[in-house]
């Protein structure tokens, strides 16, 4: 477990997959910016059994609060700017249920997971993308002391539609 002030990160549990597997197929669970479509059933089961959804490629732990209620989840992918070890970075996300939005969980979460990533990997870069629309995530993320360096033109495909993408990213030492 990642203890933060207000929050903590932990990893998922069997018990979990049922309410992770409901936020994959609702489109209003946690947000309009967190729905890409529906999953294969039992998808989540497989990638538990195989991996507890934590490796150093991927990796999903969720956010709690003070009370042990559960407020959304966080997610990290590795991705490469080049062959060599020397050019991995972990892009990472966030969702957190309508409830438990705009009490500063967001970028507490954030900050927590940059953390852990820095600890645990030898990167020099955590980096975000958002819906160029998400204002809210926008700010989280400048809260968690990110970077806005562009934005990616229709970068992604959500809804039926192509989005343009806000890049922010935290380096090592910041």
């Amino acid at each position: 477990m990642i203890q933060g002030e207000n929050i903590c990160l932990r990893p998922v549990t069997r018990d979990d997959l049922e309410l992770l597997e409901k936020w994959e197929h609702d489109p209003s669970a946690l947000s309009e910016y967190n729905y890409f479509g529906m999953r294969a059933p039992g998808s989540l089961e497989r990638r538990f059994a195989e991996d507890g959804l934590l490796t150093a490629w991927h990796g999903d732990l969720l956010v709690v609060t003070p009370t042990g209620e559960i407020a959304g989840n966080v997610d990290y992918r590795r991705e490469s700017y080049g062959p060599n070890e020397g050019s991995i970075v972990y892009n990472i996300g966030i969702g957190l249920i309508p409830e438990h939005r705009g009490k500063g969980y967001g970028s507490e979460a954030q900050k927590l997971l940059v953390a852990y990533l820095f600890l645990t990997y030898p990167i020099m870069r955590v980096e975000a993308s958002t819906d160029i629309e998400n204002i809210r995530e926008q700010r989280a993320l400048e809260k968690a002391g990110f970077t806005r360096e562009g934005v990616l033109r229709k970068a992604q495909w959500r809804g039926g539609t192509w989005h343009d993408m806000v890049v922010y990213s935290k380096l090592r030492g910041e």
